[in-house]
């Protein structure tokens, strides 16, 4: 649900990217900080280890446009990909308004991708939301890579809602932004329904 700050003129909306660990979201949201105008975007706040997994989340607040006079601001957060955070992973699932499910185009990674889909649907659940219900976009991550499961393969396993979905190379930034402007959209349609 987003938060609505009258007072501020304000709408904050909150978009969640969830996917298996070493997947490619922190690298999402690093191609944004980097490539956002500054005036844009609030300070990155990210928590990782000595390996550069991400151990809670990172938070990047974006400032995108106005509807009805009042600004919207994003704030986009990544889950950890460990499934031994899952009380994370849940805690961070409060409140969203839109999802991005990252998952690993690598072959060997396919279980991984199904284990972390399932358990975002469970944990969405928990918090009394349904993915039919919610802005929700996929993005088929390292693209770039040799050993890669066929798109069509992805879809049909990840996606067979038909989802908008994208493919990317994160660590290049190809396909990021096409991902964040898409769930924005969502989000965005979502939002003037109720207003």
């Amino acid at each position: 649900m987003s938060f609505i700050n009258y007072s501020a003129r304000e709408i904050n909306c909150k978009i969640v990217y969830y996917g298996p660990g070493l997947c490619g979201k922190t690298t999402n949201l690093n191609i944004v900080y980097k490539k956002t105008r500054p005036e844009s975007k609030g300070k990155m706040i990210s928590l990782a280890t000595e390996t550069e997994r991400t151990l809670f989340f990172d938070f990047l607040p974006l400032s995108l446009g106005d509807i009805k006079g009042f600004k919207t601001r994003f704030h986009l957060y990544t889950v950890p990909g460990q499934i031994f955070y899952d009380a994370s992973r849940k805690l961070i699932l409060k409140g969203v308004d839109g999802i991005v499910f990252v998952a690993d185009s690598q072959v060997e990674r396919m279980d991984a991708n199904m284990e972390s889909l399932d358990n975002m649907k469970l944990n969405l659940e928990e918090h009394g939301y349904t993915l039919d219900k919610l802005p929700y976009v996929i993005q088929f991550n390292k693209r770039d890579l040799d050993d890669v499961v066929p798109v069509d393969e992805m879809r049909t396993v990840l996606n067979p809602g038909g989802v908008p979905q994208f493919e990317a190379s994160a660590a290049s930034g190809e396909g990021v932004f096409e991902t964040l402007k898409a769930v924005v959209k969502l989000v965005l349609a979502e939002l003037k329904k109720g207003a």
